[in-house]
């Protein structure tokens, strides 16, 4: 009778946490669904208050409209277009950096013995402390010199260097690999390359798409660091391309606005929806083993 009414207690606690987080999803979506509903409405209806949640007419021109908003300034090319096609290329070279920057990286810190490699790791860790802007102008004066100021190079660049954040995740999700693994391809004859790249590469693909994940959502939505190098219109990406369509011409009107941030949201949302199995599971099985 203990042990039922134990296990009673157990799962109304469970459904209660389950209550409580499903009104906060909803509260957290609410700004969301605001974008999407007023992404159709007309600029009459979307001025309105209180809001009205379901637009009369739908207007799904609007993003035709928004797509197409300003092109007259690019000899006819939609800016929107430009600017994704510059999100991508950004994104695309981005994210490979980073995926194998990080991961060569993070395993010599977790499956190889050298000297020093915890003080290297332990310093590593530190830079995680500095933020961006105390880097902003060194960096701008090191990337002009160099003479990539105006150009996509700022932006991926440093992604091949690797990264504080990744190097740890991936080091917690190494770790958690049996080492008799390495040791039984080592009396096969594998060399340590051959290793990290057949042995410890294929088991660590969820650890690995999180790190992609976060690298594109990162690059996608970044806004300060384009600002600052990106100087010609046909460069910008679609962060500084949807703050340009904000203020251009006195400022769009609010229904073309909410229509172009969310083309500009979607993508982040579609791939998250296609990789959160991959997500979850390598989040919860990194760090594992300290």
């Amino acid at each position: 009778m203990a042990k039922r009414t134990l296990s009673q207690q157990n799962l109304l606690s469970v459904g209660a946490i389950h209550l409580v987080l499903g009104l906060l999803s909803i509260v957290f979506l609410i700004p969301l669904v605001w974008m999407i509903s007023t992404s159709f409405k007309t600029v009459e209806q979307a001025s309105v208050f209180p809001p009205v949640w379901i637009p009369e007419p739908f207007m799904g021109g609007n993003y035709k409209e928004a797509w197409e908003y300003g092109k007259d300034q690019l000899g006819g090319i939609a800016p929107m277009l430009i600017y994704a096609r510059n999100s991508l290329i950004v994104c695309i070279l981005a994210v490979t950096g980073t995926v194998i920057s990080n991961s060569i990286v993070a395993y010599s810190f977790a499956r190889l013995k050298w000297p020093g490699r915890d003080l290297a790791f332990a310093i590593t860790l530190a830079t995680m402390m500095v933020p961006f802007p105390v880097l902003m102008v060194p960096l701008f004066g090191l990337f002009k010199d160099f003479g990539w100021v105006g150009t996509f190079r700022p932006l991926w660049i440093p992604a091949w260097f690797a990264g504080a954040f990744n190097i740890f995740l991936l080091r917690q999700f190494y770790r958690s690999i049996p080492m008799e693994l390495s040791e039984a391809a080592k009396i096969d004859g594998c060399s340590e390359w051959g290793i990290y790249s057949k042995v410890i590469l294929p088991l660590t693909k969820p650890a690995l798409a999180v790190v992609a994940l976060f690298s594109f959502m990162g690059t996608w939505n970044d806004f300060l660091a384009p600002l600052l190098y990106l100087q010609q219109q046909e460069t910008w990406t679609l962060a500084i391309g949807l703050q340009a369509f904000r203020s251009q011409a006195g400022g769009a009107p609010i229904h073309l606005q909410m229509a172009a941030s969310t083309m500009v949201v979607a993508p982040v949302i579609i791939l998250f929806f296609f990789t959160q199995k991959q997500f979850i599971q390598g989040i919860a099985t990194s760090g594992l083993k300290g």
